[in-house]
């Protein structure tokens, strides 16, 4: 006899959908302006409470698992101040350029991080990063049929010294499970394109198809 595990429901799949909620918004004011991205207040009622919180007013990112015709797929290693790591991850950038699509500017950041281009794009996977404190959203793309782009582009900062290799996806995804690699898009762009793989890239959306979770883009 199964155990009982309390009076939650049973869901199916086909039932598992982040649900869009828009609640009154009493006010709203950024409290810190930053070189990168700012933090705002925001007062709101929900289930008739006011509530206050605080979060990081991001611009939402794009992030690309380059994969290869030997299935490898494309890890790069640079130094991120916040945890004081140079970790693994995939190319990625934010969408701060007024009017660019996230597609276009997916296809810039692999070339700049990567001095790639790819012939075939896919949407591998949407996720909000840490939705209790910033309003950050990252589609994930599935970049195929690449090729180099014949220069190198002139990096600096903490790209200057940018790793790059060619891992197969497999091995990539066994140094998640080993703890090794501690990338959020990384760890997500990995499971996800193993899955999909497994499943005849069945789970793949158009490069273009829209992005309605994205707080920021027109809906």
């Amino acid at each position: 006899m199964a155990e009982d595990t309390g009076t939650a429901g049973a869901v199916t799949a086909a039932e598992l959908n982040d649900e869009p909620v828009t609640p009154e918004i009493v006010s709203s004011q950024t409290v810190f302006t930053g070189a990168v991205w700012n933090i705002r207040r925001d007062v709101f009622r929900y289930n008739g409470d006011e509530i206050t919180r605080e979060y990081v007013d991001h611009t939402g990112a794009v992030a690309i698992l380059a994969m290869d015709d030997d299935g490898r797929v494309l890890l790069i290693r640079q130094y991120r101040h916040p945890v004081r790591h140079r970790d693994w991850e995939i190319p990625a950038g934010l969408l701060d350029m007024a009017g660019e699509s996230p597609l276009t500017a997916a296809q810039r950041e692999l070339s700049e991080e990567a001095d790639l281009q790819a012939d075939e794009w896919n949407v591998l996977a949407d996720m909000f990063s840490s939705p209790g404190g910033n309003d950050e959203v990252v589609r994930i793309y599935l970049a195929r049929g690449v090729r180099s782009t014949g220069s190198a582009f002139a990096r600096e900062a903490e790209e200057a010294d940018i790793e790059v290799r060619w891992v197969p996806l497999d091995e990539a995804v066994e140094a998640v499970l080993q703890r090794r690699v501690h990338n959020a898009p990384l760890m997500i762009a990995l499971f996800a394109a193993r899955g999909a793989r497994d499943g005849g890239w069945t789970t793949l959306g158009s490069a273009d198809e829209p992005w309605p979770s994205h707080p920021k883009l027109p809906r």
